[in-house]
């Protein structure tokens, strides 16, 4: 197992990029898949696509994101990537739906985004959770679903 205590930096860092390139020509660059939650968590033991055993002890103050960079050396880098998240798009009624329905995801402290009159929650477990908890607000015609997105 192979224990990682930091995070080195980010592709986008012109050094880290330059490095990677090399490597990526000798096809020895790994990825760490993640959901958007695990990237929260300070402790992981999860494996690269490569079958890399790893473990991430990371310091309070570091968060991983997309294109994190947590090793690179001269035979090999790896990288977090993340996994797509889907959102559920929602639409109230009205103007007082709306506000209803803000308050209720607030108060449930899920991730949005706002587009427009409509309100994209992302979905960040099992969706049926999400549509149980809708479900009174959605029967009353209070909001609808508009779909599911990425």
């Amino acid at each position: 197992m192979l224990k990682v205590e930091g995070i080195i930096g980010h592709v986008d860092d012109s050094v880290i990029a330059s490095k990677l390139h090399h490597l990526h020509h000798h096809g020895v660059i790994e990825h760490v898949y993640l959901a958007p939650a695990d990237t929260k968590r300070k402790r992981l033991r999860v494996a690269t696509d490569a079958g890399t055993d790893l473990a991430i002890a990371l310091a309070r103050e570091d968060e991983l994101i997309d294109g994190s960079v947590l090793l690179i050396d001269d035979n090999r880098a790896i990288i977090v990537k993340l996994e797509a998240l889907d959102w559920l798009v929602l639409e109230p009624a009205g103007l007082p739906e709306a506000i209803e329905l803000g308050y209720f995801v607030g108060n449930l402290h899920w991730r949005v985004q706002f587009d427009g009159a409509r309100i994209r929650v992302a979905i960040e477990g099992e969706e049926a959770f999400y549509r149980e908890r809708l479900a009174p607000m959605l029967a009353k015609g209070k909001a609808r679903i508009v779909e599911i997105s990425q």
